[in-house]
Order: C-alpha cells, then sequence, then structure tokens
C-alpha cells in the first residue's frame, strides 16, 4: 500500500488487474504505448516501462510492427505472482490494522 510508488509500477499494477480481470486476454494485442498513455493520461515513456517489465516476465511478447500480445498462461503466471506479493507485502499491513484498530475478521467477511 505504499504510495510512493513509482508510476510505472502502478500503471503495471493497472494493466495486471486488466489483464486478470479477462480486459485484455491472452492473445489478445494491447495498447499501443501512445494509445493508453493517451488513455492514462501518462507518459508515453512511462507506459514502454511498464509494458517492458511484462515482456521482461515473459507475460507478453512484441510482433515487431504489429504490436504486443498477451501470451498463453499470462493470466495464471500474474495470478501466482500478484498472490505471493499480496500475501508477502500487503497482507501483512492489512493484519496489523485489522489488530490495531481491534476489528473481528468474522464482522468484516460479512461485510463483504
Amino acid at each position: 500500500m505504499n504510495q510512493s510508488r513509482p508510476v510505472y509500477l502502478k500503471l503495471r499494477d493497472r494493466i495486471a488487474a486488466a489483464i486478470l480481470d479477462g480486459d485484455y486476454t491472452e492473445g489478445e494485442m494491447l495498447p499501443s504505448v501512445r494509445a493508453l498513455a493517451a488513455q492514462q493520461g501518462a507518459n508515453p515513456l512511462t507506459v514502454a516501462k511498464a509494458y517492458q517489465q511484462f515482456q521482461n516476465d515473459g507475460l507478453v511478447e512484441v510482433q515487431r510492427g504489429v504490436g504486443m500480445y498477451v501470451v498463453e498462461g499470462a493470466a495464471e503466471s500474474l495470478r501466482r505472482s500478484e498472490r505471493e506479493r499480496f500475501l508477502g507485502e500487503e497482507w501483512p499491513e492489512i493484519r496489523a490494522t485489522i489488530e490495531r484498530l481491534g476489528l473481528d475478521p468474522a464482522d468484516l467477511i460479512e461485510r463483504a
């Protein structure tokens, strides 16, 4: 929940969520760097850096002159890595907040 995360990582998180939510399916082309930059109000270099993270992780592949595509298995791979990140980084903070506020986890589940 670190608000000081670099913008490209925040953008990467949004794209990852879109892949997990099925907005970008496996085999589908991602928006161009310029199109996503305009849509998100971001610098194209920031979008390119976020896309590079996906390429480095093997979640997208580039077809020169055509575009960038989500590879098969990307959603499941992302789901695994996002779970690990959540449990390792975010959950400890959330759990500490729950304990600090004296909240009952059963009450929280009922509110969901």
